[in-house]
């Protein structure tokens, strides 16, 4: 990615040099398909004689001219633009005006303006996705977040089409030649990476509501057309109500923009993108088939998060991309309270800790773990850190951050700091001193432990019995991993259960601070030593958490006779720590999950149950055992389906779990029955994507070509044309298991023409097989291929390729030694790569532990 970075340092020094104020910007879309007209009229001050420079990524730069009190002149572009930019030497200090004509590209990586063209009705539909730092391919732009600016943007484009910004969206006006120009007002002062375009010939559904400060908000939802059938609206609207009045009454705060649009678009790369007041999301949360309730409740908080972020990163935003993690902690924060608290799904937190907490754990214990607020050098560091610390580690401890100062301090706290930045830039000093004085504690120490350091503790229980048959000492004891030996303040709960009248419950229940290494739990002195006992019950602290082999013993039998969906959460991501680190085998985990998951009540404990013994079976069993345990767990799969009530949510995702571990003929003829219809499962729907998820099962076991799964994949594509469609293709076709198969979807990616949901559909199709030592073909090129991808490709295409297509199933010690072998060979490596290749080999590393503890387990 050649002369697209910026560093920290530069951003700062063109900050101090510059006051941005307004941009203008005119969009023609009509010039074809491939390039589009921008012309941006940039208005700024400079604070003393000196060079600057405007950021564009064009394919061609027309015009430049500049306006000073010296007068105007015209640079020549082939002079002034060079890589990302347009440089602007030797300005008088005062008032800037800049006119930058230039031709830009449509991109088809989610970057950009993008551009998809439905191959249901053959329309275009475009849409932005500016951060971290692509504002800049649609418009000359200082691309740092705190040159904030108002936005004026007109826009002419095929009149049939909707057109939808961060301002209201105004009538239209004739262009000629079915051509129309809509001129919006400015905005308020904004980063430029959360200003946007969405334009096509979008469905929408509008509605309104009324803010607490009496004014009128219109809403809109908007997707493709021939996905208007499928739009979920109503439940869309319902929760984004609901969002409303819960942040405007927490925050004491109302709404901060005009309206409040939401658009799901093709091709998305992430989940969702706040911008303000038109926010898009990936359209594969528009459901066109039976989706399990897990995929509603994560849509939920998915809107939630990025209605938090009106208030938190587009009111008031970063200085620089250090604190990223503030944006993104507090909207997961925020977005997971306000679910629990004000929708239908009030066990988001046991969802959190089902799924986002196990994502911290993961994230923060690899080489590259960071501490929450990480050191970001330039835009290639916070590129590859939208991960779990910035994320779900940085929310956990803000859970635990409220309840150090208090809920309604923290509150008291964030009111105030809404009311002293609003429409400005601000460091987490900022928000700090705001928590301090509300609360009335020093935070400094809770700072530099729990954000200045990285790792995660692991809490065990060390139990002393009398006589008797009771525990005459409980012992709390942290530890921390040997790079990062921090330890933490928790504030937690432990549990004690007991089995009565056939369930699991808890008997005892004890709150208290644990701090340094060994914490004594008076309060269990002299109390019967009980089946389970449970650390961290309720999940209020950050950290890994030990079962006892007395508790592990109990949650294998009897887990299912815990009614508490919390507690069981705790043991599930417990036990699944366990096998990470070696301190249990696969087996013995895979025992736990199939003989409790039928009991589960939470849908997306449900998700992550389902899926972890077939993660357990490939990646984390010893290879000669391998085959067997994967097959075991099918079989369990589709006796869990086969059991449930017919129609209900845990039959459909023991279905589609099936799919992604049929191996033997069996399994075959059972996916291919539902397939074709000649066998049938009470109450199971085989709609749309379920038959491409069967498919893909049947194109994944098809060894030898025997099984037909490129004439089903044809014969399905023909039922199912759609965008949808054409990915599961590409992904089924790529899932064969044939040397032939997986050298095509090698070429296909390598060309690099691919759009970025079919290279990444490709991809995952690329990595499945039954048999690791297919890819041992590609180690070297994969290798080989890692530099001329990360300079030649956009930065999302970089990274869907050197995460996606690393062997991750491959777990041999020669895997580890290659990335050993390139990272020694490459210490010039650009740092984002080269901390993909660690998480890789890393994970590698892990899972052949993983094997050896299998093996002493057998």
């Amino acid at each position: 990615m050649p002369g697209t970075n910026l560093t920290r340092d530069e951003a700062q020094a063109r900050a101090a040099l510059v006051r941005s104020q307004s941009y203008d910007v005119d969009l023609d879309l009509t010039t074809g398909p491939d390039t589009f007209v921008s012309t941006t009229t940039a208005r700024f001050r400079t604070t003393g004689h000196g060079t600057t420079w405007l950021d564009l990524v064009a394919e061609h730069v027309e015009a430049v001219e500049v306006r000073t009190s010296a007068g105007s002149r015209r640079l020549d572009p082939a002079h002034v633009h060079h890589d990302s930019r347009l440089w602007l030497h030797d300005l008088p200090p005062g008032d800037v005006e800049v006119t930058v004509t230039a031709r830009c590209r449509y991109m088809n990586t989610g970057e950009g303006l993008h551009r998809f063209v439905d191959p249901v009705d053959g329309e275009a539909y475009l849409y932005t996705q500016f951060e971290v730092a692509d504002s800049r391919r649609v418009l000359a732009v200082f691309e740092q977040p705190d040159l904030k600016a108002t936005f004026s943007l007109t826009v002419t484009a095929p009149e049939h089409w909707q057109v939808v910004s961060v301002s209201p969206t105004p009538q239209p006006e004739p262009a000629g030649q079915g051509r129309a120009t809509w001129r919006f007002a400015p905005t308020p002062r904004l980063s430029s990476y959360v200003t946007a375009l969405v334009a096509g010939p979008y469905h929408a559904v509008r509605e309104q509501l009324t803010s607490r400060d009496g004014r009128t908000v219109p809403l809109g939802v908007f997707c493709r057309a021939s996905l208007a059938e499928h739009l979920d609206a109503a439940e869309i609207l319902d929760t984004t109500r609901r969002g409303f009045a819960f942040y405007e009454e927490a925050f004491d705060q109302a709404y901060p923009f005009e309206k409040y649009d939401q658009l799901f678009v093709p091709e998305f790369n992430a989940g969702a993108m706040e911008n303000a007041g038109c926010v898009t999301f990936t359209e594969t949360y528009v459901f066109r088939s039976k989706t399990p309730e897990a995929f509603h409740e994560r849509r939920a908080v998915t809107v939630l998060h990025e209605l938090a972020h009106m208030w938190f990163g587009d009111l008031v935003t970063m200085r620089w991309w250090d604190d990223l993690w503030l944006n993104e902690s507090f909207a997961e924060f925020a977005s997971t309270l306000a679910t629990a608290e004000a929708t239908r799904w009030d066990q988001a937190w046991t969802t959190f800790s089902a799924m986002e907490k196990s994502w911290a754990y993961r994230q923060d214990q690899l080489p590259t773990t960071h501490p929450v607020i990480a050191d970001i050098r330039d835009l290639e560091d916070v590129e590859v850190n939208f991960d779990g610390i910035t994320y779900a580690k940085g929310a956990s401890v803000l859970k635990q951050l409220v309840a150090w100062v208090g809920r309604e301090q923290f509150l008291q706290g964030l009111r105030a700091y809404f009311r002293a930045h609003a429409w400005g830039n601000t460091e987490f000093g900022d928000l700090l001193g705001e928590l301090s004085t509300a609360s009335g504690r020093d935070l400094d120490d809770w700072v530099r432990r729990w954000l200045l350091t990285s790792g995660v503790t692991t809490l065990g229980a060390e139990v002393e019995e009398a006589a008797d048959g009771t525990m005459s000492r409980v012992t709390l004891v942290q530890t921390a991993p040997d790079e990062h030996p921090v330890l933490r303040p928790h504030r937690l709960v432990v549990g004690c259960y007991e089995l009565q009248g056939g369930a699991l419950v808890r008997t005892r229940r004890v709150e208290l601070d644990v701090d340094g290494a060994r914490t004594e739990v008076p309060e269990l002195a002299g109390t019967p030593r009980p089946a389970m006992l449970l650390l961290n019950d309720e999940d209020l602290a950050y950290a890994k958490v030990r079962l006892d082999p007395v508790s592990l013993a109990t949650a294998t039998e009897h887990l299912r006779a815990m009614p508490d969906a919390m507690a069981r959460s705790v043991v599930w991501g417990a036990a699944w720590d366990m096998l990470r680190d070696a301190e249990t085998g696969a087996g013995r985990f895979v025992d736990l999950v199939l003989g409790n998951v039928a009991a589960e009540t939470e849908s997306s404990v449900v998700l992550t149950l389902v899926r972890q013994p077939s993660s357990a079976a490939r990646l984390y069993t010893a290879p000669e055992r391998r085959a067997a345990t994967a097959e075991r767990v099918a079989t369990a799969l589709w006796d869990l389906a086969r059991a449930a009530e017919p129609g209900s949510d845990i039959q459909l995702q023991a279905v589609r779990a099936l799919c992604g571990t049929v191996r033997r003929a069996e399994h075959v003829e059972v996916v291919r029955g539902l397939l074709d219809g000649s066998l049938e499962l009470p109450g199971l729907t085989v709609d749309t994507d379920l038959r491409w998820d069967l498919v893909g099962a049947v194109a994944g076991a098809d060894e030898d070509g025997s099984l037909g799964s490129a004439a089903l994949v044809e014969a399905e594509l023909s039922r199912d044309g759609t965008a949808s469609g054409q990915r599961a293709a590409a992904s089924a076709l790529a899932a064969r298991p044939t040397v032939e198969a997986k050298e095509e979807a090698w070429r296909a990616v390598m060309a690099g023409d691919l759009p970025n949901a079919v290279s990444a559909a490709t991809i995952g199709g690329f990595s499945r097989a039954p048999e690791p030592e297919l890819f041992e073909r590609f180690l070297d090129r994969y290798f080989e291929a890692l530099l001329p991808l990360w300079d030649g490709r956009t930065n999302e295409m970089a990274q869907q390729f050197v995460s996606g297509a690393y062997p991750t199933a491959l777990v041999t010690e020669d895997v580890v030694a290659r990335g050993d072998a390139w990272l020694a060979a490459h210490p010039d490596a650009p740092g984002g790569l080269r901390r993909l290749v660690l998480e890789n080999r890393d994970g590698t590393a892990r899972a052949l532990r993983a094997h050896a503890r299998d093996r002493a387990d057998a």
